[in-house]
């Protein structure tokens, strides 16, 4: 009798993608089952695949069809559950991608394996260093040597090293756009010294868990009403609707200790990694070992290590950003997504899940309680509340009875005419000098990092962009480069206009040149910078939150990041550059964003015993968001958001699918565009409201491929998954779309 079982193979696209059929061998038919890894031979030329094993498939192999021999088991025991199996179906139905991809979604990345024909299989994790470059001279004796000698690449390496001392190898890569044959060349010469460091190791903490703050009456009730859902262990979902202040991590923390006392685990979420060492902190001082973090500035080798502790029962807790959703916690009791409105929670790679989705679903297979915490709720959770899908706890006060920031809108029309050239007005200029005075910290946000947004010559019009993508290259003075902020391509900086050879002049500040500017209106006053440019090390966000902290440094400017989730008591005052940049998107939901980040980062300021103070500078000082923000107002925001949307017909009131389609010819791209139009047309799906497109995207050029889009508003139905499903798989199929990809993105 013979033994079959059902695989999903890697590299299969989604419209080819299903359960393939495969033999065991007899020397496997005791050890395999459903979850374990295999490779099997692959298409016409038997190529050796990974894939999972989903289920048996019986003993009669399908009529017609040759059936083909697994090649081995890759592991001992199943790598995923059937919840997982089980999942990884949904997500294939609701996002639209291969059954692969999202199985693979849910291991670290360091469980892979290379094959070479007949060597065998050989694991590669081993990513406990990172390659580092020195100066092995003086700067001086280095910049004379980089006048004259060596190449343009060599050049521009030495140039970053003269002003950063030593920098980790891939920073290097990424800025001057060279690679290790560089590096050895200059360390053959004499110049600089390679070195391997350990990589950034997750903080743990060895001293006896501390029970965490007492609640106060709002949060005890708060936390009355959540307990009451994860005592039932049913299915449920919750909004913990709290201002900034409020003490929300402390329910989280008495919520967790209750889930962990009934015998069960909690995974809870934030949406960014520079808010995990607090959280770390926080949770490890409570649960010591048995708290885990999983994040990608994680090398392989940790997060398996930190998976593993998961799967084993070990950690119960874990941490993270939106990948840790997956984690293998046993007798999962508590999912907790704090700042739930945030769109880091929803993947732009495939699978494109959403976070808050995928715990819904989990949720419903374990009994388990969803938690949704935010100061500024999402559009969505708080319609859901108004239909009784989720219960609501609000914190209207913060946990130490401290008044929320008193909040000044500055018009920066003006500024100018008075003869005011940098980013910060006025009268910010003076509040930051009085804290300077009194010793308190000022937050700055400004959400666009590097030293402009765009060079821009005067004469033409002209501005420098990428060759890649249709978008201005941004000018960073770190590195003397003008670089692409979406695809990572960079150049030299000229100062002259390539078309007409006018001068070039900056527009739009970015955190760079603000620092810069600080230096000059505070001299000596020590400013640290939080961005991408300069969190790229493992461990960088700790470490700036720690000398911000621990050092009490004056000032911390940086891109959304610091607007979110930061906790220290001696920050009394936060400016907002530029409030009307998140304003300015072409998204529907641009409002709810900015006005997230706005309320968020005044949130910052006056969280000690000292009252905070907050600035908000802006060229709409009448608009809307930027008065319920001030306010701050959420329930004036929500209904002016909420009409909005329903005489538009946007999310939550319909549903929204993206179809995307791309290729390097741009009007191959449009005919085939038209097409899944008239496709979309004749199919006539109940449900669907409108159909929008193709257009282009937002960037319509990225990365050498032209995208267009085509949006379709519908009711969620499975009818509409179907017609989307059906134009995915149909697609490939004509001819006519040669060259041209598609992918679905559901709710965008």
């Amino acid at each position: 009798m013979e033994m079959l079982v059902h695989v999903a193979v890697r590299r299969v696209p989604y419209a080819a993608d299903k359960p393939y059929t495969y033999r065991v061998p007899p020397p496997l038919r005791a050890a395999v089952r459903p979850g374990m890894r295999v490779t099997v031979p692959f298409g016409a030329g038997n190529r050796r695949q990974e894939g999972f094993v989903l289920d048996f498939a019986g003993d009669s192999p399908p009529e017609g069809r040759p059936v083909k021999n697994i090649s081995a088991l890759l592991d001992e025991e199943p790598v995923l559950d059937a919840e997982q199996l089980r999942l990884a179906l949904w997500m294939r139905d609701r996002f639209y991608c291969a059954s692969y991809e999202a199985l693979q979604a849910m291991l670290p990345s360091g469980m892979w394996y290379d094959w070479e024909a007949g060597a065998g299989v050989k694991r590669r994790v081993s990513d406990r260093t990172a390659l580092c470059a020195e100066l092995a001279v003086p700067v001086e004796e280095a910049l004379s040597y980089g006048m004259e000698r060596p190449s343009p690449a060599q050049r521009e390496v030495l140039r970053l090293l003269c002003e950063t001392v030593s920098a980790p190898a891939r920073d290097i890569y990424r800025l001057t756009g060279t690679d290790r044959r560089t590096l050895n060349a200059l360390e053959n010469k004499g110049l600089l010294t390679l070195y391997e460091v350990p990589v950034y190791q997750p903080p743990r903490v060895s001293a006896p868990a501390e029970p965490p703050p007492v609640l106060t009456a709002e949060q005890r009730a708060a936390f009355d009403r959540c307990a009451e859902a994860l005592d039932a262990r049913r299915p449920a979902c919750g909004l913990l609707y709290g201002v900034t202040g409020s003490g929300k991590t402390n329910v989280y923390l008495h919520l967790v200790a209750r889930a962990l006392e009934q015998g069960g685990g909690a995974i809870v979420l934030v949406p960014e990694i520079a808010l995990t060492p607090q959280l770390l902190s926080l949770f490890s001082a409570r649960f010591g070992q048995r708290a885990a973090l999983l994040h990608s500035a994680l090398s392989m080798g940790e997060r398996l290590s930190e998976w593993r502790r998961i799967r084993e029962g070990s950690a119960v807790v874990v941490l993270g950003t939106r990948s840790a959703v997956f984690a293998p916690v046993r007798d999962l009791r508590l999912i907790v997504l704090d700042e739930e409105q945030e769109g880091t929670y929803k993947s732009a790679e495939s699978p494109r899940y959403h976070a808050r989705e995928v715990a819904k679903f989990r949720c419903v297979q374990y009994g388990a309680l969803l938690l949704l915490g935010s100061a500024t709720p999402s559009v969505e959770s708080f319609s859901g509340v108004s239909q009784g899908q989720i219960f609501l706890c609000r914190l209207t006060e913060r946990y130490n009875r401290q008044a929320l920031p008193d909040v000044r809108v500055i018009n920066l029309r003006g500024e100018r005419q008075y003869g005011n050239p940098t980013t910060v007005s006025q009268f910010l200029h003076g509040e930051i000098a009085k804290n300077l005075q009194n010793g308190e910290q000022t937050i700055l946000l400004l959400n666009r990092r590097g030293h402009h947004k765009m060079m821009i010559c005067p004469d033409c019009g002209q501005s420098p962009g990428c060759v890649k993508c249709s978008v201005p290259l941004a000018y960073h003075s770190a590195n003397g480069r003008m670089m692409c902020h979406y695809c990572g391509y960079s150049q030299k900086y000229e100062t002259n206009c390539a078309e007409c050879g006018g001068t070039l002049i900056p527009l739009g500040a970015g955190t760079q040149r603000v620092a810069e500017e600080l230096g000059m209106l505070f001299p000596g006053v020590e400013v640290l910078r939080m961005d991408t440019d300069t969190t790229g090390t493992r461990g960088a966000h700790g470490r700036i939150l720690e000398q911000f902290g621990k050092r009490r440094v004056p000032i911390l400017i940086g891109t959304q990041m610091v607007a979110k989730g930061l906790d220290f008591p001696n920050v009394t005052l936060v400016g907002v550059l530029c409030a009307d940049g998140a304003l300015h998107i072409d998204d529907f939901r641009a409002g709810e964003r900015a006005f997230s980040l706005i309320t968020q980062a005044v949130g910052r300021a006056g969280r000690g015993a000292r009252p905070g103070r907050a600035v908000i500078q802006t060229y709409a000082p009448d608009h809307p968001v930027i008065l319920a923000a001030a306010a701050p107002d959420y329930d004036r925001f929500f209904e002016q958001e909420a009409a909005l949307r329903r005489i538009q017909g946007y999310p939550p009131f319909l549903s929204m699918t993206r179809l995307t389609l791309f290729s390097q010819n741009q009007d191959d791209v449009l005919r085939a565009g038209l097409r899944v139009w008239g496709w979309i047309d004749k199919a006539r799906c109940g449900g669907l409201s409108r159909v929008l497109g193709p257009a282009p995207d937002r960037v319509e050029r990225l990365n050498t491929r032209y995208r267009y889009h085509i949006v379709l508003l519908h009711d969620n139905t499975a009818a509409v998954r179907r017609m989307v499903s059906g134009i995915l798989t149909a697609f490939p199929g004509d001819r006519r779309n040669k060259g041209v990809g598609i992918f679905a993105d559901s709710q965008p």
